[in-house]
């Protein structure tokens, strides 16, 4: 299996990475001149409390991707997915499936429309991983799940063989017949987060400690549950009783300190993927008839913020 991943950042570069460790496929990462000298002078770098590792990788810059690939790794930010579409393009043909594991759903329209819906596989990562000023990917939580699938339900041979390739490196792969509802669950719960983190600038535990927080925490998440069932993918039971409503009421040890990392991003003055969480489930709302106001609330906050950085005006600016 040849694989052209998009960048070696955080999330490309872990899974990437461990393919390239375990021989499972042939992984040529695309970057940007910066980046490919200091991979081709250093190899990629891999800290995880699954093991360390570094290696060399294959590199290529955007002007010598020719077609010829069986699967592109998409792991882009949303803001920047025109630009990843225009980077990939040379390399997609007939043989190509895209994996994209960007959060929310939006994206997958617009690949569908720039390669064809038979060529954009649903995909979801669930690891906690960053990218240091050097440049070594660091693994953070022994988590490292990939989910993905043929977006029609097939059970087809490339996502078995991708399931293969990444079980066989030693992470939790999994290919399966219903990604468009597990991307929606991913959704509500990641987009709760979102929108409840930005609203109040606080963390979860913070929330529900305010009078009344706790029951509109939950409030939320149920709404962000009926939108997703209105639009024909009802959240499992044993997601909304086993992991969900535990986490927002902050049992557990994770629940407690989350933070979207939207917030994050706004409290370090940097881009939101405000548009593709935010407006979307606004726009789900609308469309299922869901009382809309904290989600309207959630995205004027984020595009008011957005204004103001573009005006450079943030403290400090």
């Amino acid at each position: 299996m040849r694989m052209l991943v998009l960048g070696a950042g955080a999330l490309g570069g872990y899974y990437a990475g461990r393919l390239v460790q375990a021989g499972t496929a042939e992984v040529t990462f695309l970057v940007r001149p910066a980046r490919k000298a200091q991979l081709d002078r250093d190899g990629l770098a891999i800290q995880s409390p699954g093991g360390d590792w570094r290696g060399r990788v294959a590199t290529l810059l955007a002007e010598e991707v020719r077609p010829g690939w069986d699967v592109v790794f998409l792991t882009c930010k949303a803001y920047d997915l025109d630009s990843a579409i225009e980077a990939i393009r040379p390399a997609v043909d007939d043989r190509t499936a895209v994996l994209p594991v960007l959060n929310g759903l939006s994206h997958i329209e617009r690949l569908e429309a720039a390669f064809g819906p038979g060529r954009v596989l649903g995909g979801l990562a669930f690891v906690m991983a960053t990218l240091a000023p050097d440049g070594t990917v660091r693994h953070l939580s022994p988590g490292n799940q990939l989910v993905f699938g043929e977006l029609d339900g097939t059970m087809s041979n490339r996502v078995r063989a991708l399931e293969a390739a990444f079980t066989q490196a030693e992470l939790r792969a999994e290919a399966v017949p219903d990604v468009r509802r597990r991307m929606w669950e991913k959704l509500v719960q990641l987009g709760t987060l979102a929108q409840a983190s930005v609203l109040m600038r606080a963390n979860l535990a913070e929330i529900a400690s305010a009078p009344g927080g706790a029951a509109w925490l939950e409030r939320l998440l149920r709404r962000n549950v009926a939108i997703s069932a209105a639009q024909g993918h009802p959240v499992r039971p044993e997601m909304l009783e086993g992991q969900m409503l535990p986490f927002f009421r902050c049992e557990g040890p994770n629940g407690p300190r989350a933070t979207a990392s939207m917030l994050r991003d706004i409290e370090a003055g940097g881009r939101t993927e405000a548009d593709h969480i935010l407006g979307f489930l606004l726009d789900a709302a609308r469309q299922a008839g869901v009382p809309d106001e904290l989600h309207e609330a959630a995205y004027v906050h984020a595009k008011a913020y957005e204004a103001r950085r573009d005006a450079g005006r943030l403290p400090g600016s």
